[in-house]
Protein backbone atom coordinates (compact mmCIF):
# COMPACT_ATOMS: atom_id res chain seq x y z
CA UNK A 1 0.00 0.00 0.00
CA UNK A 2 1.14 3.75 -0.99
CA UNK A 3 2.29 6.16 1.55
CA UNK A 4 -0.61 8.65 2.23
CA UNK A 5 0.14 11.99 0.98
CA UNK A 6 -0.04 14.72 3.65
CA UNK A 7 -0.75 18.44 4.58
CA UNK A 8 3.17 18.32 4.08
CA UNK A 9 3.03 16.79 0.66
CA UNK A 10 0.90 19.16 -0.41
CA UNK A 11 2.68 22.25 0.65
CA UNK A 12 5.78 20.96 -1.32
CA UNK A 13 3.95 20.46 -4.81
CA UNK A 14 2.20 24.11 -4.05
CA UNK A 15 5.78 25.82 -3.31
CA UNK A 16 7.81 24.02 -6.32
CA UNK A 17 5.06 25.41 -8.43
CA UNK A 18 5.14 28.82 -7.02
CA UNK A 19 8.81 29.26 -7.23
CA UNK A 20 10.07 26.85 -10.00
CA UNK A 21 6.78 26.61 -11.85
CA UNK A 22 7.66 28.37 -15.30
CA UNK A 23 11.36 27.83 -14.48
CA UNK A 24 11.56 26.13 -17.60
CA UNK A 25 8.83 27.55 -19.80
CA UNK A 26 9.32 26.56 -23.55
CA UNK A 27 7.25 27.21 -26.73
CA UNK A 28 7.30 23.06 -26.69
CA UNK A 29 5.86 22.30 -23.00
CA UNK A 30 5.44 25.75 -21.87
CA UNK A 31 4.91 24.77 -18.41
CA UNK A 32 4.80 21.00 -18.52
CA UNK A 33 8.04 20.60 -16.95
CA UNK A 34 7.66 22.89 -14.34
CA UNK A 35 4.43 20.85 -13.45
CA UNK A 36 5.88 17.45 -13.76
CA UNK A 37 8.99 19.23 -11.07
CA UNK A 38 6.19 20.26 -8.64
CA UNK A 39 4.47 16.87 -8.88
CA UNK A 40 7.44 15.09 -7.68
CA UNK A 41 7.37 14.81 -4.54
CA UNK A 42 4.06 13.27 -4.28
CA UNK A 43 4.99 10.92 -7.25
CA UNK A 44 7.45 9.47 -5.31
CA UNK A 45 5.21 8.51 -2.62
CA UNK A 46 2.41 7.19 -4.91
CA UNK A 47 4.67 5.30 -7.70
CA UNK A 48 7.31 3.59 -5.30
CA UNK A 49 7.98 1.15 -8.30
CA UNK A 50 10.35 2.57 -11.70
CA UNK A 51 8.25 1.57 -14.38
CA UNK A 52 5.08 3.18 -12.39
CA UNK A 53 7.39 6.69 -11.85
CA UNK A 54 8.25 6.43 -15.65
CA UNK A 55 4.69 6.45 -16.74
CA UNK A 56 3.89 9.26 -14.41
CA UNK A 57 6.38 11.06 -15.04
CA UNK A 58 6.14 11.07 -18.60
CA UNK A 59 2.48 11.73 -17.92
CA UNK A 60 3.39 14.86 -16.64
CA UNK A 61 5.62 16.25 -19.16
CA UNK A 62 3.49 16.64 -21.73
CA UNK A 63 2.17 20.57 -22.94
CA UNK A 64 0.94 22.04 -20.07
CA UNK A 65 -0.29 25.78 -20.12
CA UNK A 66 -2.44 28.52 -18.26
CA UNK A 67 -2.57 31.02 -15.72
CA UNK A 68 -0.48 30.35 -12.50
CA UNK A 69 -2.89 30.89 -9.71
CA UNK A 70 -5.74 28.65 -11.16
CA UNK A 71 -2.81 25.84 -12.28
CA UNK A 72 -2.44 25.24 -8.43
CA UNK A 73 -6.39 24.38 -8.61
CA UNK A 74 -5.46 21.52 -11.29
CA UNK A 75 -2.70 20.52 -9.03
CA UNK A 76 -5.16 19.65 -6.08
CA UNK A 77 -7.08 17.80 -8.51
CA UNK A 78 -4.47 15.73 -10.11
CA UNK A 79 -2.73 14.90 -6.62
CA UNK A 80 -6.76 14.14 -5.10
CA UNK A 81 -7.01 11.76 -8.24
CA UNK A 82 -4.15 9.53 -8.37
CA UNK A 83 -3.86 9.33 -4.52
CA UNK A 84 -7.38 7.74 -4.96
CA UNK A 85 -6.71 5.82 -8.34
CA UNK A 86 -2.93 5.62 -8.72
CA UNK A 87 -1.66 4.71 -12.07
CA UNK A 88 -4.93 4.02 -13.37
CA UNK A 89 -5.89 7.51 -13.42
CA UNK A 90 -3.52 9.22 -15.12
CA UNK A 91 -5.06 8.90 -18.46
CA UNK A 92 -8.06 10.74 -16.51
CA UNK A 93 -5.21 13.36 -15.62
CA UNK A 94 -4.14 13.74 -18.52
CA UNK A 95 -8.15 14.45 -19.81
CA UNK A 96 -8.70 16.44 -17.10
CA UNK A 97 -5.64 18.77 -17.74
CA UNK A 98 -6.32 19.30 -20.96
CA UNK A 99 -9.89 20.00 -20.46
CA UNK A 100 -9.05 23.02 -17.46
CA UNK A 101 -6.15 24.59 -18.39
CA UNK A 102 -7.89 26.72 -21.14
CA UNK A 103 -10.83 27.75 -19.81
CA UNK A 104 -8.99 28.30 -16.10
CA UNK A 105 -6.54 30.64 -18.23
CA UNK A 106 -8.97 32.89 -19.30
CA UNK A 107 -10.50 32.89 -15.91
CA UNK A 108 -7.21 33.69 -14.33
CA UNK A 109 -5.93 35.71 -16.67
CA UNK A 110 -8.79 37.74 -16.83
CA UNK A 111 -9.33 38.21 -13.00
CA UNK A 112 -5.41 38.55 -11.77
CA UNK A 113 -3.28 38.88 -15.01
CA UNK A 114 -5.66 41.98 -16.22
CA UNK A 115 -8.37 43.44 -14.04
CA UNK A 116 -6.56 42.98 -10.59
CA UNK A 117 -2.94 44.22 -11.88
CA UNK A 118 -5.25 47.18 -14.00
CA UNK A 119 -7.10 48.02 -10.77
CA UNK A 120 -3.95 47.98 -8.33
CA UNK A 121 -1.33 49.41 -10.98
CA UNK A 122 -3.86 52.49 -11.53
CA UNK A 123 -4.78 53.31 -8.24
CA UNK A 124 -1.26 52.74 -7.07
CA UNK A 125 0.29 54.95 -9.75
CA UNK A 126 -2.34 57.95 -9.23
CA UNK A 127 -1.56 57.37 -5.15
CA UNK A 128 2.11 57.76 -6.00
CA UNK A 129 1.45 61.05 -8.29
CA UNK A 130 -0.22 63.29 -5.53
CA UNK A 131 2.86 61.80 -3.27
CA UNK A 132 0.81 59.30 -1.20
CA UNK A 133 3.80 56.65 -0.21
CA UNK A 134 0.56 53.52 0.00
CA UNK A 135 0.60 53.93 -3.78
CA UNK A 136 4.47 52.35 -3.91
CA UNK A 137 3.72 49.45 -1.80
CA UNK A 138 0.38 48.61 -2.86
CA UNK A 139 1.07 45.79 -5.80
CA UNK A 140 3.19 44.42 -3.11
CA UNK A 141 0.16 44.22 -0.84
CA UNK A 142 -1.48 42.94 -3.23
CA UNK A 143 1.29 40.25 -4.39
CA UNK A 144 1.16 38.78 -0.66
CA UNK A 145 -2.73 38.27 -1.66
CA UNK A 146 -2.02 36.60 -4.74
CA UNK A 147 0.56 34.07 -2.94
CA UNK A 148 -2.09 33.40 -0.22
CA UNK A 149 -4.58 33.20 -2.37
CA UNK A 150 -2.48 30.29 -4.30
CA UNK A 151 -2.33 27.63 -1.57
CA UNK A 152 -5.90 28.15 -1.38
CA UNK A 153 -6.58 27.37 -4.52
CA UNK A 154 -4.27 23.58 -4.22
CA UNK A 155 -5.98 23.09 -1.09
CA UNK A 156 -9.38 23.41 -2.49
CA UNK A 157 -8.48 21.74 -6.13
CA UNK A 158 -7.42 18.32 -3.91
CA UNK A 159 -10.03 18.80 -1.51
CA UNK A 160 -13.47 18.89 -4.09
CA UNK A 161 -11.48 17.00 -7.06
CA UNK A 162 -12.95 17.07 -10.13
CA UNK A 163 -16.54 18.35 -8.57
CA UNK A 164 -15.12 22.03 -8.08
CA UNK A 165 -15.61 22.98 -12.00
CA UNK A 166 -18.82 21.79 -12.22
CA UNK A 167 -20.16 23.25 -8.48
CA UNK A 168 -18.31 26.58 -9.74
CA UNK A 169 -18.90 26.79 -13.20
CA UNK A 170 -22.05 29.49 -13.85
CA UNK A 171 -20.67 31.25 -10.74
CA UNK A 172 -17.33 31.83 -11.53
CA UNK A 173 -19.06 33.35 -15.08
CA UNK A 174 -20.89 35.51 -13.13
CA UNK A 175 -17.45 36.76 -10.65
CA UNK A 176 -15.61 37.36 -13.94
CA UNK A 177 -18.46 39.31 -15.90
CA UNK A 178 -18.42 41.63 -12.52
CA UNK A 179 -14.66 41.46 -12.11
CA UNK A 180 -14.62 43.17 -16.06
CA UNK A 181 -17.17 45.16 -15.26
CA UNK A 182 -15.53 46.86 -12.03
CA UNK A 183 -12.24 47.03 -13.86
CA UNK A 184 -13.83 48.66 -16.74
CA UNK A 185 -15.04 51.48 -14.63
CA UNK A 186 -12.09 51.75 -12.95
CA UNK A 187 -9.97 52.32 -16.01
CA UNK A 188 -12.36 54.94 -16.99
CA UNK A 189 -12.41 56.94 -13.87
CA UNK A 190 -8.67 57.13 -13.85
CA UNK A 191 -8.37 58.20 -17.85
CA UNK A 192 -9.39 62.24 -17.06
CA UNK A 193 -7.45 62.00 -13.59
CA UNK A 194 -4.42 60.53 -15.04
CA UNK A 195 -3.77 61.82 -18.44
CA UNK A 196 -3.52 64.98 -18.70
CA UNK A 197 -3.66 66.40 -22.63
CA UNK A 198 -5.40 69.80 -23.93
CA UNK A 199 -5.82 72.27 -26.39
CA UNK A 200 -4.12 75.54 -25.68
CA UNK A 201 -5.43 77.40 -28.78
CA UNK A 202 -7.35 80.40 -28.66
CA UNK A 203 -9.78 82.14 -31.78
CA UNK A 204 -9.35 85.74 -31.48
CA UNK A 205 -11.29 87.88 -33.65
CA UNK A 206 -11.12 91.45 -32.69
CA UNK A 207 -12.90 91.50 -28.71
CA UNK A 208 -13.80 88.09 -29.10
CA UNK A 209 -12.23 85.44 -27.98
CA UNK A 210 -12.89 81.50 -28.27
CA UNK A 211 -11.25 78.68 -25.92
CA UNK A 212 -11.17 75.45 -28.09
CA UNK A 213 -10.76 73.80 -24.85
CA UNK A 214 -14.06 75.03 -23.34
CA UNK A 215 -15.57 74.28 -26.70
CA UNK A 216 -14.52 70.47 -26.34
CA UNK A 217 -15.42 70.18 -22.44
CA UNK A 218 -19.13 71.34 -23.68
CA UNK A 219 -18.73 68.66 -26.03
CA UNK A 220 -17.91 66.11 -23.24
CA UNK A 221 -15.17 67.10 -20.71
CA UNK A 222 -11.61 64.99 -21.07
CA UNK A 223 -12.07 64.44 -24.35
CA UNK A 224 -8.78 64.57 -25.60
CA UNK A 225 -7.34 62.04 -22.81
CA UNK A 226 -10.17 59.84 -23.81
CA UNK A 227 -9.08 60.49 -27.58
CA UNK A 228 -5.47 59.23 -26.64
CA UNK A 229 -5.81 56.50 -25.14
CA UNK A 230 -8.38 54.98 -27.49
CA UNK A 231 -5.33 55.36 -30.24
CA UNK A 232 -3.23 53.67 -27.96
CA UNK A 233 -5.64 50.37 -27.48
CA UNK A 234 -6.22 51.00 -31.53
CA UNK A 235 -2.02 51.02 -31.89
CA UNK A 236 -1.76 48.16 -29.67
CA UNK A 237 -4.53 46.06 -31.77
CA UNK A 238 -1.89 46.49 -34.72
CA UNK A 239 -0.64 43.88 -36.14
CA UNK A 240 3.25 44.35 -35.16
CA UNK A 241 2.58 46.52 -33.20
CA UNK A 242 4.24 46.29 -29.04
CA UNK A 243 3.60 48.34 -26.06
CA UNK A 244 7.04 49.56 -26.52
CA UNK A 245 6.70 51.05 -30.32
CA UNK A 246 3.30 52.63 -28.95
CA UNK A 247 5.23 54.56 -25.71
CA UNK A 248 8.23 55.39 -28.39
CA UNK A 249 4.72 57.13 -30.86
CA UNK A 250 2.96 58.69 -28.09
CA UNK A 251 6.07 60.51 -26.80
CA UNK A 252 7.01 61.36 -30.73
CA UNK A 253 3.17 62.75 -30.82
CA UNK A 254 3.45 64.47 -27.92
CA UNK A 255 6.55 66.16 -28.39
CA UNK A 256 5.24 67.17 -31.87
CA UNK A 257 1.92 67.95 -31.10
CA UNK A 258 3.53 70.66 -28.56
CA UNK A 259 5.83 71.96 -30.40
CA UNK A 260 3.25 72.82 -32.77
CA UNK A 261 0.78 74.31 -30.50
CA UNK A 262 -1.65 71.98 -30.84
CA UNK A 263 -1.54 69.83 -27.51
CA UNK A 264 -0.75 71.45 -23.78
Amino acid sequence: MNEPITKQDIKKVRYRWLLLGEAAWNYEKMQGLGYCFSMIPVLKKLYPEQEDMKKALNTHLQFFNTHQEFAEIILGIDIAMEEKEGIEALEAVSAIKTGLMGPLAGIGDTLFGVIANTIFFSIGSYMALEGNPIGIIMYLIWGCIRVALRGQFIRIGYREGTKLIQNLGDKMNRVTEAASILGLTVVGALIPSVVNANVPFVFKSGEVKMELQNILNQIMPSLIPVLLVALVYTLLNRKGMTSFKAIIFVMILGIVCSVAGILG
